[in-house]
């Protein structure tokens, strides 16, 4: 197979990802390979000795199909002889279980004219970039904090979604900084009030106890998220020309956020094995840019694609997988998509 023409880039070029990252998030547009490198990396990192969760939060839950096991909708122990964990989150048990974001009332009913679009008669949750992602956000909220698990490895849903996961907390951020003013603005009121109808002297801060501690439960969030040496943001692309400015864009979205890119994956290149790893290869077949037509002309436009990522991400760790001839499931394949990560 003929040599990537792209420019060779020195190891002194590439930002360096951190080692052991607490947490490792892989983000990208949907069907690139996310939950193959998820599924991967918790593997390989249980394989280590390391308490591990893999979470999905994509809707598609393909997690069970790559493990080849059923996952539960709550964080399990999934393999006996290493610590791998897994949860594939469920919307509608992630509503029944979301506390202030939940289903049923509305807990800010009779406030919305005085939040943002509540003049115009939008009701509060009506502004959430999505009630069930903001149960997702509180479930990983609640799974970053869980000391059982020593690295949490997330799949995210689509790029679109896993923006608005990263919205929320902003936007729950100035939710909670107007209801605060509130609070103290209407403060001295309540107390004549209650003074006048005998009323309960701790009422007026029913619930925001709560919303106190769910606050500063989004600022470790937003802290983890923005720290390059606890957080590992992983994008993962396919060498295809739409692909890598889909990436593009989400990168720069997510450093609007204040969030870094550790590493960029480039999922299904169509190479030799040997050339990104040392697993052994006798058992996979690579396509034959010499005598198939098909083949080579993929192959270009993979090329073209190589060539604009290496532009694109000069600065970031770069890891390559290659296009497999066979699914990418059970623990075999998931072990060599892990050492061609590594």
């Amino acid at each position: 197979m003929s040599e990537i023409e792209v420019e060779v880039v020195d190891s002194a070029d590439l930002a360096v990802a951190p080692e052991t990252p607490e947490y490792v998030l892989y983000g990208g547009k949907g069907g690139v390979g996310k939950t193959t490198m998820a599924a991967a990396t918790g593997l390989a990192s249980a394989s280590e000795g390391t308490s591990t969760l893999v979470v999905s939060t994509d809707p598609a839950h393909s997690l069970s199909d790559t493990y080849e096991t059923e996952i539960p909708t709550r964080p399990e122990r999934i393999r006996d002889d290493v610590p791998l964990y897994a949860v594939e989150i469920d919307p509608e048990d992630a509503l029944e279980r979301a506390g202030v974001f939940g289903g049923g009332e509305n807990p800010m009913a009779g406030v919305e004219g005085m939040l943002p679009g509540g003049d115009d008669g939008e009701s509060f949750t009506g502004m959430m970039p999505g009630a069930d992602e903001a149960a997702a956000m509180q479930l990983l909220l609640e799974y970053l904090d869980d000391d059982r698990f020593e690295r949490v490895v997330v799949d995210t849903a689509p790029t679109g979604h896993t923006l608005r996961l990263l919205e929320l907390p902003d936007l729950l951020d100035s939710m909670m900084g107007r209801m605060m003013k509130l609070r103290t603005r209407f403060s001295g009121m309540m107390e004549g009030v209650k003074g006048m109808f005998g009323g309960d002297e701790g009422a007026e801060n029913a619930g925001m106890g709560d919303l106190d501690e769910l606050a500063e439960r989004i600022e470790r969030l937003r802290g983890v998220l923005r720290d390059p040496s606890r957080t590992d943001f992983r994008i993962v692309m396919v060498p295809e020309e739409m692909s890598v400015y889909e990436s593009k864009r989400l990168r720069a979205q997510l450093e609007e956020y204040g969030i870094p890119v550790g590493t960029v994956v480039v999922n299904r290149v169509m190479e030799s094995l040997a050339d990104v790893t040392d697993a052994p290869e006798d058992a996979f077949v690579s396509a034959n840019v010499e005598s198939c037509e098909f083949c080579k002309r993929r192959w270009g436009v993979q090329q073209d694609a190589l060539a604009e990522a290496q532009d694109l991400f000069r600065g970031n760790a770069v890891a390559r997988v290659p296009l497999f001839a066979d699914e990418v499931r059970g623990e075999r394949m998931l072990r060599v998509v892990a050492s061609c990560l590594a």
